[in-house]
């Protein structure tokens, strides 16, 4: 299903591109599934291959682990721009 999943994240505007219905019954299943994993090895493993099911993953678990898979750098970089961007939009105000 992450293969699947990725491959519809890769061509969404193909020609043979799924349907926003199917998109969404995939993105469900890959939920559910990841719900369901053990946070273990082969998880990690397969959420390192599988860059779109990680970042589902991540959100799935947003609320208890933050940007659990994001390397720290990144994290702290969109954390600085988003504060930025923010204090900009005070000022216009």
């Amino acid at each position: 299903m992450a293969g699947l999943l990725e491959r519809m994240e890769q061509a969404p505007t193909s020609p043979t591109a799924a349907s926003a219905e199917q998109y969404r019954g995939v993105v469900q299943q890959v939920s559910r599934l990841l719900a369901e994993a053990e946070p273990d090895h082969h998880l990690h493993t397969l959420l390192n291959a599988a860059p779109h099911t990680a970042q589902l993953y991540e959100n799935l678990r947003f609320e208890r682990a933050g940007l659990c898979r994001a390397p720290l750098e990144t994290a702290m970089n969109a954390e600085r721009v988003a504060t930025a961007a923010l204090a900009a939009a005070r000022e216009k105000r």
